[in-house]
């Protein structure tokens, strides 16, 4: 189902610089929707064919309300318009939408339920239309949760695993699951070791899983190396203490949410640097209550790990914030992360995407590029005070397919911006225009057993105005004091 009002104004194409920001939360003919928000977007791109992507987020069709739903937009020509057919299922409740492509194109969204158990959806077709592969909560899970799929050679080859973050659907624990059928089918959750929490999981060119989180304080890598073994139980043989420079925080300049999450991705490039397992996160530093972008990599297969390493290179300013950092890995090896950046920001809280590439591992990384126009997080709120908890970035040779949340629209009705959904291209230098996608033909949506029909139509481009923020922002909100050992926001309601 199309999202459909009658309140709607040109959807929104935001320039800064080279850099341009395409809205992707537009309504049938491509324009954007009064009176909704859209947050906590996860980006997934087609190997095969760069130009297919989609994006899944959380799609609260009334911002007076905290109930929202499985929303997703796909685009075939490289992200410049893109198509929103609605949500997953009408009507439920979802939430912590996680997206991933296989190696041919193969499209998975995992989703959360407001039960804290989760499914598993499959798209064919570049995202036009899902497929649910389990009735509503069997793919068990739980809050904050993450999955990856094993795309190398191997016996664990298509596997996909997943961990969350203790609040879960099958009880208590920082709990792992496998799926050995492509997400069909989920066997029985296994607790990992010294809990890693509100981070991210990835496979290594031999098989080996590894999983990063903060472990309710500290940092960990955790290595299962028989998880690819599919008549084996999968246990945990490697367990590494990590120091990220800090510790994740939650409010402050996302009240209700996290300012950042653990990002673990591992190089796959099969060259010198492959196998070397990275973690990034946005972390509130000793002494401090904003944060910054911190990076660790390991050369030795998780058994040691760097120094952290600074990602934001603005002078250390306790004023400013370097939140919800994410990073990935390109195919030859090269590193990209962007965050959100409050140092232009008189008030400190207004914020830009910043974007910053490394060519050696991450032992350096290239002066930071703003590569958005400025935005208040304050605004636009749904009956939840955030603008999610993540956004993310897929890279390839050349540069990265980002997804984010900004409130560049203004809402007349409520006399403030709100929350929507953005695709931006980031790459190095940003000497040179975005490449060129080669435009395909919009494939035949396959049938679905959901509520959601295939789109008829492309939304055009309408191009708009390169627009800031112009509403009095609130004043710095004041975080929590000096980080203690953090226990996760509670979702109440959501998961």
């Amino acid at each position: 189902m199309h999202i459909y009002r009658l309140e709607t104004s040109p959807r929104m194409i935001s320039q800064f610089g080279v850099f341009t920001s395409y809205q992707a939360n537009v309504d049938a003919n491509g324009q954007n929707i009064i009176g909704d928000a859209a947050n906590e977007c996860s980006i997934s791109v087609d190997p095969t064919n760069p130009s297919k992507m989609a994006i899944g987020w959380r799609q609260f069709n009334d911002v007076n309300s905290n109930f929202r739903q499985g929303g997703w937009g796909y685009t075939t020509d490289g992200g410049v318009t893109w198509t929103f057919p609605g949500v997953l299922e009408n009507n439920v409740f979802r939430s912590d939408p996680v997206t991933n492509s296989d190696e041919t194109g193969t499209f998975f969204y995992l989703s959360l339920l407001q039960t804290f158990c989760e499914n598993v959806y499959r798209s064919t077709n570049g995202g036009q239309s899902w497929t649910e592969l389990q009735a509503d909560g069997l793919a068990g899970g739980g809050d904050k949760q993450w999955f990856t799929i094993d795309k190398t050679g191997g016996p664990g080859h298509g596997f996909q695993y997943q961990s969350s973050d203790g609040i879960n659907c099958s009880g208590s624990g920082v709990q792992f699951q496998r799926s050995t059928d492509g997400g069909i089918t989920w066997q029985a959750p296994i607790v990992i070791p010294n809990e890693p929490t509100d981070g991210t999981l990835d496979v290594d060119s031999n098989g080996n899983l590894f999983i990063g989180g903060e472990g309710f304080s500290p940092f960990y890598c955790v290595r299962s190396s028989n998880a690819q073994i599919g008549n084996q139980t999968p246990t945990f043989d490697q367990v590494t203490q990590v120091d990220m420079g800090g510790e994740l925080s939650g409010g402050g300049i996302n009240p209700a949410g996290l300012d950042g999450m653990l990002f673990l991705a591992i190089d796959h490039s099969g060259g010198p640097t492959n196998n070397n397992i990275y973690m990034l996160a946005s972390v509130a530093p000793p002494g401090r209550t904003t944060t910054d972008v911190m990076f660790v990599r390991s050369t030795d297969g998780g058994q040691t790990f760097s120094a952290p390493v600074k990602v934001n290179d603005d002078p250390v300013n306790p004023n400013k914030w370097h939140w919800f950092g994410t990073f990935s890995v390109a195919p030859n090896g090269r590193l990209d992360a962007v965050w959100h950046d409050t140092r232009n920001a008189a008030n400190n809280t207004d914020s830009q995407l910043f974007y910053s590439w490394s060519t050696d591992a991450g032992v350096t990384w290239a002066p930071n590029v703003a590569v958005s126009n400025s935005f208040n997080p304050f605004e636009g709120y749904p009956n939840q005070s955030k603008i999610g908890d993540y956004i993310t970035i897929v890279s390839d040779e050349t540069g990265g397919n980002v997804a984010y949340s900004a409130t560049f629209n203004f809402n007349p009705q409520r006399n403030q911006h709100e929350e929507d959904v953005y695709y931006v291209r980031v790459f190095p230098g940003g000497q040179g225009p975005t490449p060129t996608p080669t435009v395909t033909p919009t494939p035949t949506a396959t049938a679905t057993p959901t509520t959601t029909p295939t789109p008829t139509a492309t939304a055009t481009i309408t191009p708009t105005p390169s627009a800031t923020p112009t509403a009095t922002p609130r004043p710095t909100p004041t975080p929590r004091s000096i980080p203690t050992p953090r226990g996760r926001p509670t979702p109440l309601p959501r998961p």
